[in-house]
């Protein structure tokens, strides 16, 4: 006989990592225990040599589908006392202050076992919206410390009923130590003004029903919820949320439905069903009759809609009871946190929704839905939250002083890494006022608290505006500041373990660069410890600022009037008239006179307003609501369509390969004004700028750079610029990356900050 002490670490709290230890030494024969330890699990077992190996093993390859086993460490236990017969779960533990990180789990979506009995009306549980069990449920939106205990999550308030509890104690049950198991008769309840339960429930049906607007209580916080097919009610909802353009994302009952109106590959159903239950971006199907099964509102213009499947008994209880397809998105106003507390959402909420369907469990953090998509088997994290943060993603240079990577000023996320590991921590939005600073300083003591990660250096953006860039000069550490296409590129690389050199292309907005200069069209050659730029677009004028951004049209005029100058004409007077002849006379007028005297005009190498620029010479978007409008549409007027490239042309400028758009948009002009179709048109510009980048790559490999490029920024997003560029590349023998897990957009900022901060420290990479 021997006694073995075992240590395991990785996501196996809240996960149902203790039921399965304990039936894996039931089955073997061994004695012992197991409990939750700090942020891990550790525990002894006693028995014949050869079980405790297949024990260990076990650990390491059969744990629970929501575990993630990191580490299994076995040592030899101190026999004090003689063991007692059986296997026990043991109460919790705090470790001790050397204890490693911990790693937090993220909330699950509604597993079929539960959802089979929720629909089950001679199950005890029958139509209860909280059903969960070891599998699914919340988790991360309801923990206020580890060890993960009922105690210490805001399921504390819920005493287990006599039967709830014998399942709980129960190791054959589903929901043996299952923290949030809950019933009709202990747990959490429906409420809608004073009504409870199902009559809460069926006012909110009523509601939904009649056109009108709901906001739910979700799992990470508030949601507004109506008929995503009733057009009225879904422009209603624009109109009071302050929306005018942006997508709603869709839920649907169940894989079945959303294949019925869209079209689904095999890894976009995977991912509609997975524990996470993220908004999968998909094509649409032609709606074949009058009747369209979604109001055009919902995603205005677009071929592409973003549907997911329920995360709660409670979505699943309104999509069967309704049986229709639901616009489900945050409950909050434009650039405002969603709303997790009761009466904050009342508040923020009350010219929006026309009823509150809300409950007594509170939210204890604001987390998101999360949002992928794909380009061909290519998986992409548009963002990261609900679901899928906190976990932990791997840092391919391990760091022992912990770091904080702060992130940028849109899509804003922050990272928190020590040793090999780095937490994105949930989807904040756009850090453009009090309210989203709160939010993202809240999320960080939270969850610097319970991953006992206490960063000694900050990460942080160039640019002196960004209010992340702010609050970390005001903190009294160490600060590391990371170039914002660095930044991008790195979290690429970092993601996929390259340590090495690489080339990196940035396609994005607008970052500050080094030299202190508005960049957005990158080719770096980098490490994750730094980089050199040996490429760039050129840069052009942002008549306005700020408003050249809101306002494409500007930017296309600063574009054609004051482009860089390399050489190329600029187009003729009447290629650019038809366009001028649309606009505002007064306005041309002003900003011809700006860009003449270079008033206001700061200068940008950027691709996304190079996209903005297309999209306002096609007469897609002179005016936009929210960042990246303009480029979608541009994307969806491209489609599949075929097309022959604009010409383009590479010089050398001061030292780097520039791609000089101006023939580009000459080119298009000329084309325009021959009646080419829009479509292909914007088809033509996608294969233009896949071609340029193709060839600043080409150049930049002749001088020496690596054959591993990897690709970051926003742009993209944008799934047939991507497919374009990686099929050139790829015909050039290069091997190419693109961000899976981490968002390739400023949702990624924060983990490429964490990145270059961990490869300066420890001066590798």
């Amino acid at each position: 006989m021997t006694a073995r002490r075992f240590h395991v670490e990785g996501i196996v709290q809240g996960v149902g990592f203790r039921p399965f230890v304990h039936r894996t030494a039931a089955e073997l024969g061994l004695d012992g225990w197991v409990a939750n330890v700090n942020g891990h699990v550790e525990g002894e077992v006693t028995g014949p040599a050869h079980a405790i190996e297949q024990f260990a093993a076990r650990l390491r390859t059969g744990a629970p589908p929501l575990a993630r086993v990191r580490r299994v460490r076995l040592t030899r236990a101190e026999r004090e006392s003689p063991r007692a017969a059986g296997f026990r779960v043991l109460k919790s533990a705090l470790g001790g202050p050397d204890e490693a990180s911990r790693e937090i789990p993220p909330d699950a979506a509604i597993c079929d076992s539960c959802l089979s009995e929720l629909r089950d009306p001679h199950d005890r549980r029958y139509r209860y919206p909280f059903i969960n069990c070891t599998d699914c449920g919340p988790r991360a939106t309801i923990i206020d410390d580890l060890p993960y205990d009922r105690v210490r999550t805001t399921m504390r308030r819920f005493p287990l009923c006599t039967a709830c509890a014998a399942e709980y104690a129960d190791p054959t049950d589903r929901r043996f130590h299952a923290e949030p198991v809950a019933c009709p008769l202990c747990g959490p309840r429906l409420a809608w003004e004073e009504m409870r339960g199902e009559r809460a429930l069926r006012a909110a049906v009523r509601t939904v029903r009649q056109g009108g607007i709901v906001a739910l209580k979700g799992l990470g916080g508030y949601q507004l919820v109506c008929d995503a097919g009733d057009a009225t009610a879904v422009a209603e909802l624009r109109r009071r949320k302050r929306r005018p353009a942006k997508p709603f994302a869709v839920m649907v009952r169940d894989v079945e439905a959303a294949a019925r109106l869209t079209r689904i590959g095999a890894g976009e159903r995977r991912a509609l069903a997975a524990p996470e239950r993220p908004v999968v971006l998909l094509g649409r199907r032609r709606w074949q009759g009058r009747t369209a099964p979604l109001a055009p509102e919902v995603h205005p213009g677009l071929p592409r809609v973003g549907l997911f499947l329920p995360t709660t008994g409670l979505h699943a209880l309104l999509l069967d009871e309704l049986a229709r397809p639901l616009v489900v998105t945050s409950g909050n106003l434009s650039d405002e946190p969603i709303a997790i507390d009761d009466e904050e959402a009342r508040c923020a909420l009350a010219t929006v929704a026309d009823g509150f369907l809300t409950h007594d469990r509170p939210i204890r953090s604001r987390y998101d839905d999360s949002v992928v998509q794909f380009t061909g088997r290519t998986r992409i994290t548009v963002r990261r939250a609900r679901g899928l943060a906190p976990a932990p993603l791997p840092l391919p240079l391990p760091v022992r002083t912990p770091v904080a990577g702060v992130g940028a000023q849109l899509k804003h996320t922050f990272t928190l890494a020590a040793e090999g590991r780095a937490h994105i921590g949930p989807h904040t939005g756009d850090l453009a006022g009090p309210a989203t600073y709160d939010a993202f300083t809240a999320s960080y003591d939270h969850l610097r608290e319970l991953t006992g990660i206490e960063p000694a250096v900050l990460a942080h953006d160039l640019h002196p505006g960004y209010l992340s860039t702010q609050w970390a000069t005001e903190q009294p550490l160490r600060r590391i500041p990371v170039q914002h296409h660095h930044a991008h590129v790195a979290a690429c690389a970092a993601e996929h373990g390259v340590r090495g050199r690489f080339l990196g292309i940035a396609y994005d907005g607008l970052g500050l660069g080094d030299d202190g200069t508005l960049w957005g069209g990158e080719v770096l050659v980098a490490d994750l410890s730094g980089y050199r730029r040996v490429g760039r677009f050129a840069t052009a004028p942002l008549p306005g600022g700020d408003a050249a951004v809101r306002h494409p049209w500007r930017t296309a005029l600063g574009h054609l009037l004051g482009g860089e100058a390399l050489g190329s004409p600029r187009p003729y007077p009447w290629l650019v008239r038809p366009f001028t002849d649309r606009l505002d006379p007064a306005e041309v007028t002003t900003l011809r006179a700006m860009i003449a005297r270079d008033v206001n005009c700061p200068r940008a190498s950027s691709a996304g307003r190079l996209f903005d620029t297309a999209a306002a010479l096609l007469g897609l978007a002179d005016h936009v609501s929210y960042e990246g409008e303009a480029a979608v549409l541009l994307e969806a007027t491209a489609g599949d369509e075929r097309a022959v490239p604009f010409a383009h042309r590479v010089v050398r400028a001061q030292g780097l390969w520039v791609y000089d758009p101006t023939p580009t948009l000459a080119d298009l002009l000329r084309r325009q004004l021959d009646g080419e179709p829009v479509a292909r048109l914007a088809a033509a510009f996608h294969l233009t700028l896949a071609n340029a980048t193709a060839e600043l790559v080409e150049r930049a490999v002749a001088e020496g750079a690596p054959g591993t490029v990897c690709l970051g920024g926003g742009c993209f997003v944008n799934r047939r610029l991507l497919t374009e560029v990686k099929r050139r590349l790829h015909a050039r023998g290069l091997r190419v990356l693109v961000g899976g897990q981490v968002p390739v957009g400023d949702g990624g900022i924060s983990y490429g900050q964490a990145a270059v901060a961990a490869a300066r420290l420890t001066g590798k990479g």
